[in-house]
């Protein structure tokens, strides 16, 4: 039966297993006593909905203390066993794949390396595929145990009503490819677990956002640097996050080609890939037959030597050419948005962030407007070079939250997705 504002019996209770579930996630262990001021339910809802987490197997209890002249206070936990996710990013140069306990513990990983940054559509299925095979076998979890596969990728995610999830990426040769439902046609999991599919900047913004340097903050940026860039913006207006696609602002008329194919991008200047080509234009010379990360730590390690050797020239000045680059993209950034904070990750910018982030803050605040530049401020990420696996895990899990803990049930088409109002509910602020 549906009330005046037209939820059913079945909403209420699912909305209060997903206030207690989420309080005891993110705040926990808790007790009773303290999930009610906690979530804002009555004493005896409390009661009613843990009985039925604790029976489902979802939360357990995690010792006691003691209250104030009476007997001690249990406290609840969510189960880590309860559920399994896992987090794919399709990387520039490796395909990772992350299994996780409910609690985000890392259980198993595999890596496919992406040899001379190849994206052939059977490719990266296969090492999805695959690489979802090996973590469950590596861990002993049965298919039947996941909450669902999240999975980070390069590009403007369409959702179609007959394909599901399409991804447009320019600057990887793939235009309106059906990856879920290559992924469902080929894949050996359960027709009961189900596949979400972003972008891998996005991915990376939620993970920050909810675990990483991001958390408490109501407007922020989070910067994806690799061999391209991306970022990914969160307001109250846009609380689960929206991709943007910075790399491809221009900031040269007539400028470098950009790998999209058109010229004057930031990413022809700032990302890792142009970073290197430039380097090597300028008579640079990378290892032979090095992966991008491995050359770019090589660059790194001639522009800024240690032990008090000669800096390469021509390295540090590509480098300091690509901090005021990249700080007048944030400045771009900044002037639009008004962010409190920018956080910059990815592999590439945690490469080069401990080492010239100053620079980079000192060129974003030169070229931006006075006022939202000193209201902002620009850090690295928290969550090291997994954040985008970590974040993609967190899209069937927020699903999860959504329905209130319970297993997902076989695809129903809608217009918003469950995954994507649980994650506007904004759980850990």
């Amino acid at each position: 039966m549906a009330g005046r504002n037209g939820r059913t019996v079945r909403d209420l209770r699912r909305a209060n297993r997903t206030a207690v579930l989420q309080r005891l996630y993110f705040d926990g262990p808790l007790s009773r006593f303290e999930l009610g001021p906690a979530t804002g339910l009555s004493s005896g809802s409390v009661s009613n909905v843990v009985a039925d987490l604790v029976a489902d197997g979802l939360v357990e209890e995690a010792g006691s203390v003691d209250s104030d002249g009476g007997r001690p206070r249990t406290l609840l936990r969510v189960a880590p066993g309860a559920g399994h996710m896992i987090g794919v990013d399709v990387g520039e140069t490796r395909v990772r794949v992350e299994l996780f306990d409910l609690t985000l513990t890392e259980l198993a990983r595999a890596e496919r390396p992406l040899e001379q940054q190849r994206y052939e559509v059977e490719v990266i299925v296969g090492h999805i595929r695959d690489g979802i095979a090996e973590v469950l076998d590596e861990a002993a979890v049965p298919p039947e145990q996941l909450l669902g596969v999240g999975i980070g990728v390069p590009g403007i995610v369409e959702r179609t009503p007959d394909r599901g999830a399409v991804v447009h990426g320019q600057t990887i040769g793939w235009d309106a490819v059906p990856l879920e439902s290559l992924l469902r046609t080929t894949s050996r999991l359960p027709d009961s677990v189900r596949y979400f599919i972003d972008n891998g900047a996005k991915t990376l913004g939620q993970a920050e956002m909810w675990f990483g340097a991001g958390r408490g903050a109501r407007n922020a940026i989070v910067v994806l640097f690799g061999s391209g860039v991306g970022a990914c913006l969160v307001t109250p207006e846009v609380e689960h996050g929206r991709a943007v696609e910075w790399g491809h602002l221009t900031v040269r008329v007539r400028g470098r080609r950009c790998r999209c194919g058109a010229l004057g991008c930031l990413e022809a200047y700032a990302g890792a890939e142009s970073l290197l080509e430039r380097w090597r234009e300028e008579g640079g010379r990378p290892p032979e037959g090095a992966d991008e990360e491995t050359a770019l730590s090589a660059m790194l390690a001639a522009a800024y030597p240690s032990g008090g050797g000669a800096a390469d020239p021509v390295a540090l000045g590509v480098l300091e050419e690509t901090a005021e680059y990249l700080g007048a993209g944030l400045s771009d950034l900044i002037n639009l948005f008004q962010p409190e904070r920018i956080l910059i990750g990815g592999w590439g910018g945690l490469q080069l962030g401990a080492r010239f982030l100053p620079a980079v803050r000192r060129y974003a605040t030169s070229y931006a407007l006075r006022h939202p530049a000193e209201k902002v401020a620009i850090e690295l990420g928290r969550l090291g070079p997994d954040a985008v696996t970590v974040g993609a895990a967190i899209l069937p899990l927020a699903d999860f939250f959504g329905r209130g803990g319970r297993r997902l049930e076989p695809a129903v088409e809608g217009p918003v997705p469950a995954w994507q109002t649980a994650l506007e509910e904004r759980a850990p602020r």
